[in-house]
């Protein structure tokens, strides 16, 4: 099947240096389970270059997550990692230490995911919580982690960023709450942001918000974006190139124009299929997508 793209799929940005290290490089990485000795996650490959973005597609159990939080060095007991290897800004991150991986999320690395609620304390206001990362991170004041906690509310585009600050979580929306947790996550300026399903549980106009507030981050400060989703709609707004997931498995990789364009792998032409009818059609001609 052959589509053509109308629009630059991610803005343009000043060219990588030919041998710069890139900000996160996979390198046929695998998950597995211990104790039955099955990788769950088998041979992910990818640079992610300083203002890049990837995206991660495929469906629920396709192993996009556990790939994720391989690289964040957060996997779930018992799985860990069990071949390849994974830098960030050029450190190989099966030699730090627990105590150097809590000083590295965060501050170089950092992650959004699919229910902010779940990453936020329900008793303390929200804007607390984002200044204690900046208390904890980069060892500010409390007034001046006040005032970049405002800041960094106004960044993600929340109205009445002092209002908000006071508020708790159950008296905001969703997209709000993806706000402020996006807020926490840039705090301590990482180099690399992993949205895991950042925008599933949000209603379409919000999930446009979102995504348009993570293209500005990219573009306004050089963050580099791992976008991870089960909808290709979502990820072809967005990144460079896709990696396309099925069974732990990258079935195709390579620039989202190309793998929209001209799919080869039975698994993306049914994913191209099936997302046209709701949302990728945006990125076709007037006369393809009619």
């Amino acid at each position: 099947m052959t589509t053509t793209l109308t629009r630059p799929i991610a803005p343009a940005l000043p060219a990588a240096q030919p041998n710069a290290t890139p900000a996160l490089s996979v390198r046929d990485l695998h998950v597995g389970h211990p104790t039955t000795g099955h990788d769950i996650v088998r041979g992910v490959s990818f640079d992610l270059a300083r203002g890049g973005v990837v995206g991660i597609v495929g469906e629920s159990g396709s192993g996009k997550t556990l790939t994720c939080r391989a690289i964040l060095g957060i996997l779930p007991t018992p799985f860990e990692v069990t071949g390849g290897s994974v830098s960030i800004e050029g450190r190989d991150t099966s030699t730090l230490s627990p105590r150097e991986w809590t000083g590295l999320r965060g501050s170089t690395i950092s992650a959004v995911f699919q229910d902010p609620a779940s990453y936020l304390n329900p008793s303390i206001p929200v804007g607390r919580q984002v200044a204690e990362v900046l208390r904890v991170k980069l060892g500010l004041g409390r007034r001046e982690s006040r005032v970049r906690t405002l800041e960094l509310f106004s960044d993600v585009q929340l109205r009445d960023p002092a209002k908000v600050h006071g508020q708790y979580p159950f008296e905001l929306s969703g997209g709000m709450l993806q706000r402020v947790l996006i807020a926490a996550a840039i705090a301590a300026e990482p180099q690399v942001l992993i949205a895991d399903e950042a925008t599933t549980a949000l209603d379409v106009t919000v999930q446009a918000e979102i995504l348009d507030l993570l293209a500005e981050l990219r573009e306004s400060t050089g963050l580099a974006l791992v976008v991870v989703s089960h909808d290709l709609a979502v990820v072809a707004q967005l990144v460079d190139e896709v990696l396309v997931m099925r069974n732990g498995v990258v079935v195709e990789q390579g620039p989202v124009s190309q793998v929209l364009h001209d799919p080869q792998h039975d698994y993306t032409q049914l994913l191209v299929r099936e997302h046209e009818q709701y949302g990728l059609e945006r990125f076709l001609t007037p006369e393809l997508a009619s």
